[in-house]
């Protein structure tokens, strides 16, 4: 540990496939000591076209993923229902696996937005952003302000925005009944895939804990401060269009209709983005510091990596350059990979990938990463599971 830049490319694929060989167990704790070099360091081994932004080329994935769902919307409307029994009943889960993968993609290109890694334009950057989100049912300027403070507060116990773990000591009673066993388990994470984002906007829950209640929509409560909260305006306003359209349409063409064409791959795309987000910043490896160590380099650099298979390009691949993702937040998706590459020599132990399988990630995170607590440091925290 500690040895930062000094691992070679070499060596840094050997771990790589070792980690694949034993389904990620071989994986060593990140380093937690002051990286050996800088976040200029790091940008200088990065191609400098990385960092441009072509309004061309973003809008070309745009319109490529809303190309292939209105594709499936067709074949949900147009095709689906001149199937014989059987083949039609078959038909439905696969339309909806597709589109929300593909509504994923969707999302990640207005998450990119709010990033400002779109365009050059900040003002063309919003506009996409709050009509992709809107559609999906997202808060745009809501989730903007705060993924924001997400990415400036990285790693940190008290100031993280998100899946921010607690102490042991603040674990409530019945935690060891819920996760130390495989049914208390699976019901936690189909919760948590089911209900995990709209309690996220609406109760902030998992979030960091806030003076007063918190909530997404709310103009005027902690998350936000008095230059953002015309803008939380602006995002309830867009969410409540989309609404009155939803209502429109389930009242022309009946509730059920909705919930099959829209809502269950709504219910996917939420899945997804909860799922994407705590394996990202949930693992064994992963330190979480409080503020007497934590510095945002190193907060940044708690983030892994995940292989995701052929979903890694339909989710334009922020999946597995979250890394990259956090030390250049502004790099448009299309540069990712190319940064990616660039920057594992200079980062070494520093950079954490895990080839895991999703599934059998998920399960393994759920029953390993329940609370954190010290060890041989006082300020650094890792996960545990002992009671």
């Amino acid at each position: 540990m500690g040895a930062g830049g000094r691992m070679t490319e070499k060596e840094r694929e050997k771990q790589e496939q070792l980690a694949r060989a034993t389904g990620g167990a071989a994986m060593q704790r990140s380093p937690v000591e002051k990286p050996p070099f800088t976040v200029g360091q790091i940008k200088k081994a990065i191609p400098p076209h990385c960092f441009e932004r072509s309004v061309l080329k973003s809008f070309s994935y745009v319109v490529l993923d809303l190309a292939i769902a209105a594709a499936l919307l067709y074949f949900a409307l147009g095709i689906i229902p001149a199937l014989p029994s059987p083949l039609h009943y078959a038909a439905w889960p696969l339309y909806w696996i597709a589109q929300g993968c593909v509504c994923t993609g969707v999302w990640v290109i207005a998450h990119e937005c709010g990033h400002h890694a779109f365009s050059d334009y900040s003002l063309l950057d919003d506009i996409v952003g709050l009509v992709l989100h809107s559609s999906l049912m997202v808060p745009y300027f809501s989730w903007k302000y705060s993924h924001r403070r997400h990415h400036s507060n990285t790693g940190s116990l008290e100031r993280d925005e998100v899946f921010v773990p607690k102490k042991k000591e603040a674990m409530p009673w019945y935690t060891p009944y819920v996760y130390n066993n495989p049914v208390g388990r699976l019901v936690h994470i189909v919760v948590q895939l089911t209900l995990g984002w709209p309690l996220y906007l609406a109760t902030n829950a998992s979030g960091r804990p806030y003076p007063r209640f918190a909530c997404h929509y709310d103009p005027y409560g902690p998350i936000y401060n008095d230059r953002e909260r015309a803008q939380i305006f602006i995002s309830d306003a867009g969410v409540m269009a989309v609404s009155f359209g939803l209502y429109k349409l389930a009242a022309t063409f009946g509730f059920w209709w909705l919930v099959r064409v829209y809502g269950v791959p709504l219910l996917i795309v939420n899945a997804w983005l909860v799922l994407i987000t705590y394996l990202q910043h949930t693992h064994p490896a992963l330190p979480h510091y409080d503020s007497s160590e934590w510095d945002w380099l190193r907060g940044a650099l708690a983030t892994m990596d995940r292989d995701y298979g052929i979903l890694n390009r339909v989710f334009h691949n922020i999946t597995d350059t979250h890394v990259a993702h956090h030390l250049f937040s502004t790099m448009p998706h299309y540069h990712a990979m190319e940064a990616t590459k660039a920057i594992k020599p200079i980062l070494g132990e520093y950079y954490q990938i895990d080839p895991t399988p999703v599934a059998k990630a998920t399960w393994r995170e759920a029953r390993e990463c329940i609370y954190v607590e010290p060890e041989n440091r006082n300020g650094i925290f890792w996960y545990n599971n002992k009671f």
